[in-house]
């Protein structure tokens, strides 16, 4: 009978080594995920998995692995079993949420961040993520409280401040936006975007020296972005510092030449600063990468009539209607040109086409010019 004793010793004594070997690995594999060394947290995982194919825990790892490796249908079927192990695991459900919102499954992923939150309340994460795909979903409102129940729930970080203050933002709410922005910048002065929304927070309240002062910092901290500069620009244009917006589009243009709407706004500098060529040139530019965009024509178009090119006007004029047959002010300022040229009768359509779109301007004109 005493010989059964070491056998049994055996099992009792082995589990709890194996169980240690696992938690060291999985220890191990934690530190290279925190390390993004998403690869071998993977291979660590896998060999776990190998051994003991129901660890859930083994499995969430891997599918956060495979999250950092942008297998997000390989994350997905990880946490899925885990969930089938465990269906109250509520990180499984936070980072199967997080997967689906990555393939744009919004509102899938909504479903799931409900559950992590049903199963863990104080789960400060999972209302982040939510925050999230409700805003990709354009639900600001609900955005808005799931980032603030993360701020509640705590701990505070600039990152929690800084999600909800863009959120505030897109609802309109500037001022309470540069308040949570600030908050912000007294958790991490380091990060350039929190001053580059604060910028253009400011400029939404028309304060264009503060949003100036903030761009000035994220552009020190953040040389190479091109928004930046593009944003700084409009805001000395907003003070008519035109020199100074047009160092600023330069610069962008420099860092970023195949975006349009950047040749199309330094050319609105340039016909600010009565240089009617380097305009056209420009906003040519802007419609040569975005033949498409009716108000890239509208601008050639005025700068054009400044060099008494009325025939290139109409032309421009012309393009933009045929984009955008709706809009009652290409219609008046073609008819206004077409004035200029002594071709009244087709000025006197235009300015009833105008009319009939609800320009109040076309039908005082009317009154003057088509008796």
């Amino acid at each position: 009978m005493n010989r059964f004793i070491p056998a049994l010793l055996f099992v009792v004594m082995g589990l709890p080594t194996v169980l240690i070997a696992q938690d060291a690995q999985l220890e191990s594999a934690r530190k290279k995920l925190a390390a993004k060394d998403f690869a071998g947290a993977r291979t660590e995982l896998t060999k776990i998995l190998e051994a003991s194919p129901r660890n859930k825990v083994a499995l969430r790892l891997r599918g956060e692995a495979r999250m950092g490796l942008e297998d997000m249908y390989g994350a997905i079927a990880d946490l899925t079993f885990a969930i089938e192990i465990d269906s109250t695991y509520a990180e499984a459900y936070n980072y199967r949420g997080e997967a689906k919102m990555a393939l744009g499954d919004n509102d899938n992923a909504i479903k799931d961040l409900d559950r992590a939150i049903r199963f863990n309340p104080k789960y400060t994460e999972a209302y982040t993520n939510r925050g999230f795909a409700k805003y990709n979903l354009e639900d600001f409102t609900g955005s808005y409280f799931d980032f603030s129940k993360a701020l509640e729930i705590g701990p505070a970080d600039a990152d929690k401040f800084f999600n909800r203050g863009v959120v505030k933002a897109d609802l309109g709410e500037f001022v309470s936006a540069i308040d949570d922005y600030t908050k912000a910048l007294e958790l991490d002065k380091t990060d350039p975007a929190i001053y580059n929304f604060r910028g253009v927070a400011f400029y939404n309240i028309s304060d264009f020296k503060k949003a100036i002062a903030d761009y000035d910092q994220a552009i020190k901290l953040d040389p190479n972005d091109p928004l930046k500069y593009e944003n700084r620009a409009l805001a000395k244009n907003a003070l008519e510092d035109y020199k100074g917006a047009l160092e600023d589009y330069n610069k962008a243009i420099e860092l970023d030449p195949q975006e349009p709407e950047t040749w199309n706004l330094r050319g609105v500098v340039k016909f600010n600063l009565d240089d009617h060529d380097g305009a056209i040139r420009d906003y040519t530019k802007a419609i040569e990468l975005d033949p498409i965009n009716p108000m890239y024509y509208d601008n050639r178009a005025l700068s054009r009539f400044e060099k008494e090119d009325y025939q290139g006007a109409i032309e421009d004029y012309t393009s933009s209607i045929e984009l955008f047959p709706t809009d009652p002010e290409t219609f008046y300022q073609r008819a206004l040109v077409k004035l200029q040229v002594g071709n009244k009768y087709d000025a006197c359509l235009d300015f009833k086409t105008a009319d009939e779109l609800g320009s109040k301007e076309a039908r005082s004109a009317m009154r003057k010019h088509c008796k």
